[in-house]
């Protein structure tokens, strides 16, 4: 399998759920893909948010996209386990704050000093689907 094959479905199916870690206790959440590409797939938060502080603190993250067909025999899913890492890079965070203005109207505020850009990269993906039940052991994984 290749990364094209993942990316493509991130984008096909770009609301997905992100798990993180406060201490010994999971947090999961769903996450608007930002974009994906072949250096990770790329996401958004607020400096002030938990997510944030939490993937700060522990930046081993799992992601699990979802396709979620009218039939369930045709569910499949995306994991990706790995790890976060913010970007610095200025005209990102500027690109990803005009993309998502709508939070600006919610807060009240401009959002942008606190946008943040993460990617998660270095990890393993692979797909999953309901014929996949009890043979988790013999899926394809991708390593990246």
């Amino acid at each position: 399998m290749k990364i094209d094959e993942f990316i493509h479905f991130a984008k096909d199916n770009p609301v997905c759920f992100l798990a993180t870690t406060d201490g010994d206790q999971p947090h999961v959440r769903a996450i608007l893909l930002f974009f994906a590409d072949k250096t990770g797939f790329y996401f958004g938060t607020l400096s002030p948010k938990e997510m944030s502080k939490q993937l700060h603190k522990n930046p081993k993250v799992e992601l699990c996209f979802y396709n979620n067909p009218h039939d369930f025999s045709q569910a499949k899913q995306m994991r990706l386990t790995g790890k976060a890492e913010f970007v610095k890079d200025p005209e990102m965070i500027h690109k990803l704050h005009e993309e998502r203005l709508f939070l600006d109207d919610i807060a009240g505020q401009n959002l942008e000093p606190y946008s943040e850009v993460f990617k998660v990269t270095a990890g393993d993906i692979h797909f999953w689907s309901i014929s996949d039940v009890m043979n988790e052991t013999h899926l394809e994984h991708l390593v990246f």
